[in-house]
C-alpha cells in the first residue's frame, strides 16, 4: 500500500500535479475508485435530490444527511453531485500575529488537493465546524473551478462570499467570516476520512448537495440508492397522476401501502 502510494505520488510529481505545500506523508490516498459520469447524471436528473437520497439512506440504516441548517449553500438554486476528495484541518498553536512575525510557512493550502483531484470531484473540508476561521476564499475557489471541481463542502467557514457567488462556484459551509485561515489552520491530512457534522466521509463517497443540505452516499451503495430513487419516483408520479385525475381512495390505498409500508 505504501509502495503504491509512493509510486502514485512520484507519477503525479512528474506530471506537474504536486505543489508540495503539504508533506507527502499527510496524503493518504491519490488514486481511488470513482463513480461513473452516467451515474452522476442520473442523480442530477432527480428533483428534490437530497430529500430523495436521505429517504433511501434511512431505509438502509445509514447516517448520511446533513440539513442546510448546519451546511448552507452560499447561493440558492445550485445542485452538486460528485466523488469526495478530502482535507482535514487543525488549528495552529501560535497566534496569527506570531506566525506573521516569524514568517511561518502557510500550512492551510488547498492547492495540493485541487491538483490531486479529478474533474467533477467535490472537495470536502473538515475544520470541526469552526465558524470563525476561513477554510477558503474566492482565489481558492477560482483554482478549484479552473481544475474542474464540481463544488466544495466546508465543515467550517469561508470568506469572500460575494466574489464566490459571482464566480458561480457552488459552496456549502457552516458560516461566513472575514478572518483568513493563514497562520490559523493547518492541513493535517488529505484524502483520509473526515466528518461533516455527524456524517463520516471517505474519499470516493458520492457527495450530493442542494438547497436542502448535503447527503453522503457510501461508494458501495451508490448504484442501489439511485435505482431505489428512480423506482420510487416512478411510483409517486403514478400516484400524483391518479390524485389529479380524481381516482377513488380504494385505488390509491394499494399504492400508498406499497410506498410506505417498508
Amino acid at each position: 500500500m505504501a509502495d503504491t502510494l509512493a509510486a502514485e505520488y512520484d507519477e503525479y510529481l512528474a506530471e506537474g500535479r504536486i505543489w508540495g505545500l503539504v508533506d507527502r506523508e499527510r496524503i493518504k490516498k491519490i488514486k481511488f475508485p470513482r463513480v461513473s459520469q452516467n451515474i452522476v447524471q442520473r442523480y442530477l436528473a432527480v428533483s428534490d435530490l437530497t430529500t430523495s437520497v436521505s429517504d433511501v439512506l434511512d431505509s438502509l440504516g445509514i447516517v448520511g444527511a446533513v440539513p442546510a441548517s448546519y451546511l448552507r449553500p452560499l447561493a440558492h438554486g445550485q445542485k452538486v453531485v460528485g466523488p469526495a476528495v478530502t482535507i482535514r484541518n487543525l488549528v495552529e498553536r501560535k497566534t496569527p500575529t506570531q506566525g506573521y512575525h516569524d514568517k511561518d510557512f502557510i500550512r492551510m493550502s488547498t492547492r495540493d488537493i485541487y491538483y490531486l483531484a479529478e474533474p467533477g470531484d467535490v472537495l470536502v473540508t473538515d475544520t470541526g465546524g469552526d465558524l470563525s476561521i476561513s477554510n477558503m476564499g474566492a482565489q481558492s475557489c477560482t483554482v478549484a473551478q479552473s481544475r474542474g471541481l464540481a463544488g466544495s463542502i466546508v465543515y467550517g467557514a469561508v470568506r469572500d462570499a460575494g466574489s464566490i457567488r459571482e464566480l458561480g462556484y457552488p459552496v456549502w459551509s457552516c458560516g461566513v467570516t472575514p478572518l483568513t485561515g493563514k497562520f490559523r489552520i493547518e492541513a493535517i491530512e488529505m484524502n483520509g476520512p473526515v466528518t461533516l457534522h455527524d456524517v463520516r466521509v471517505e474519499p470516493g463517497d458520492l457527495m450530493i448537495a442542494d438547497d436542502s443540505g448535503v447527503c453522503v452516499v457510501p461508494f458501495e451503495h451508490v448504484e442501489h440508492v439511485i435505482d431505489e430513487i428512480e423506482s420510487i419516483a416512478a411510483a409517486e408520479e403514478r400516484m400524483t397522476n391518479l390524485i389529479v385525475e380524481g381516482a377513488p381512495i380504494s385505488e390509491l390505498k394499494p399504492l400508498f401501502r406499497k410506498r410506505y409500508s417498508s
